[in-house]
């Protein structure tokens, strides 16, 4: 029976992440994972993350996946794919299925790093092609290069499903409508607000109630739901749409630590039923962990840091880490999960709904919640929001505090500004002057920063605004400024596009509008892109 020092169960950003922690401290490991490659979902991740430098902010899910996996081939890790790991017995004895064999290992350390699985609803003909799950459409556009459909009704606000709309948007599809049973969006605001700006209708209290078509998806049937979330006769409207993608949230794949015997408890809050683990991720199992979703649903730059605290923890009682460096170690990775946990959108604080103001004392959007964008008039409360200034100048619609600070590494010049708390909404420094290079726009996670220039000509502004899309405009093409509802607002002019190897494909799309539109544009469409 081979044995190691530790086994991972999974290659995603928790187990990864542990399994480098361990290797590089010493030990020798081993990543069983039932997929064809590594990296779990970080590879359907095309998005730029959130947090600060440390946390992998502004870098995008597909490349932190690349470079975890090139850092575990230099640690020595050995990742063993297409293994399904079958059970975990006495004495950490692992049972794994590799192709046609079934092989038994020992593991004097085991993390369990499994993930979560999606999460689907019951409605009439929810069984039909068409409806998929928003982890299969990130597959088939990032992976695969394949449309997941033509047009498509999303399920969901949380972070997934707004995420995972503005992807279908960059392949090409057309989003319906982005329907939630909450009377809320789930997600972070600039996510909401990114869809919306592109004319994605929000409707919170509505639900999916039937599937149309024969052999496959031609339509969906939505109503308004009540308090009890139970449809309401008579509310009933039919889209068009030959795709379903449902994103309601995750359950944690704990399976396997149950079946290890850890003591398990269900958890709201945490995603279900869930293994109780210390604050190092070890169960009640000396020696076998739990890391990352399958301990507790997070974002995936917390399910990192976890992996690594549990894989230092391991280490340590192996006595390949002194008390002292351990202390230091994990003690920085906790502070650094600590900043990953404040804000509106901690898992503390997950489920509630009595928000009024932001932490500086701003009204919170109760449009951004309703209809996924804030309003001309609310945003005008936000100072960064609204700045008045000669010449070109930053405009950060960053309503809600969520932890994250690139804009302000990204400005040489000290134009904005976070501090060490990044949970706060960044400011515009007035004493500083903008270069208009556009690095801010494009360090963005939430492409909330536009550049404003209220004196570009006579009569006339410019906006510098995030574009993800392709084909990219041209300079000289002319077109229609829609605003944060997505609304057409004026004709808008290209100026300038703008994409640098730093940018990394966030492209700064400058267009010129009349300047009584200058605080209302804020995206552009082509002649002919209009509906």
């Amino acid at each position: 029976m081979k044995r190691y020092e530790m086994i991972v169960v999974g290659a995603g950003p928790a187990g990864l992440s542990a399994a480098i922690e361990a290797a590089k401290l010493g030990m020798d490991v081993a990543v069983f994972d039932e997929n064809a490659r590594p990296g779990g979902q970080l590879f359907k991740q095309i998005h730029k993350f959130f947090g600060s430098k440390e946390h992998h902010a502004k870098e995008r899910g597909f490349r932190i996946g690349e470079d975890l996996l090139e850092e575990a081939r230099q640690a020595g890790v050995k990742v063993f794919l297409n293994a399904v790991v079958m059970g975990i017995y006495e004495e950490k004895e692992v049972l794994v299925r590799e192709d046609d064999e079934v092989i038994h290992y020992k593991g004097d350390n085991i993390i369990i790093a499994t993930g979560a699985a999606e999460n689907m609803i019951p409605f009439k003909g929810w069984d039909k092609p068409g409806v998929i799950g928003a982890g299969a459409a990130q597959a088939l556009m990032n992976l695969q290069g394949v449309m997941p459909g033509k047009r498509v009704l999303m399920v969901g606000s949380g972070n997934v499903g707004l995420v995972v709309s503005f992807q279908l948007l960059q392949a090409g599809c057309e989003v319906a409508a982005e329907v939630d049973a909450a009377p809320r969006v789930g997600g972070y605001g600039v996510h909401a607000a990114k869809v919306a700006r592109t004319g994605v209708p929000f409707l919170t209290r509505h639900t999916v109630v039937e599937a149309l078509g024969t052999d496959r998806v031609e339509g969906a049937v939505v109503a308004e739901v009540d308090d009890c979330f139970q449809p309401i006769p008579g509310t009933e409207q039919t889209f068009d749409v030959d795709t379903i993608c449902i994103a309601v949230g995750l359950s944690p794949m704990s399976q396997l630590a149950d079946n290890a015997g850890c003591d398990m408890k269900f958890i709201p809050r945490k995603g279900g039923n869930v293994p109780v683990v210390d604050e190092f991720g070890e169960t009640s199992i000396k020696g076998i962990y739990c890391a990352g979703d399958v301990a507790g649903i997070e974002e995936a730059s917390s399910a990192m840091l976890l992996g690594r605290i549990s894989g230092a923890h391991a280490a340590r009682e192996c006595g390949y880490l002194d008390a002292a460096e351990f202390d230091k170690r994990v003690g920085a990775y906790h502070a650094s999960l600590g900043q990953l946990r404040e804000g509106m959108f901690a898992p503390k604080n997950k489920g509630r709904t009595d928000w009024v103001t932001t932490d500086e004392g701003y009204t919170i959007s109760q449009n951004l919640l309703k209809n996924g964008y804030v309003t001309e008039e609310e945003m005008k409360s936000f100072p960064a929001a609204s700045v008045n200034k000669p010449g070109i100048h930053p405009v950060i619609e960053c309503t809600q505090n969520i932890p994250c600070n690139p804009c302000q590494d990204a400005c040489k010049f000290g134009c904005i500004m976070v501090g060490s708390d990044i949970v706060k909404l960044p400011v515009v420094n007035p004493e500083s002057k903008c270069t208009g290079c556009g690095m801010c726009v494009a360090a963005c996670s939430g492409q909330a920063i536009f550049l404003l220039n209220e004196d570009f000509e006579p009569g006339y502004a410019s906006i510098g605004i995030p574009y993800e899309f392709l084909p990219l405009p041209e300079k000289g093409q002319k077109g229609m400024a829609l605003d944060r509802s997505g609304k057409p607002v004026c004709p808008a002019e290209i100026v300038s596009v703008k994409n640098t190897k730093a940018m990394d494909k966030t492209v700064l799309l400058t267009m010129k509008v009349p300047l009584e539109y200058a605080d209302k544009a804020r995206f552009y469409k082509a002649e002919g892109e209009i509906a």
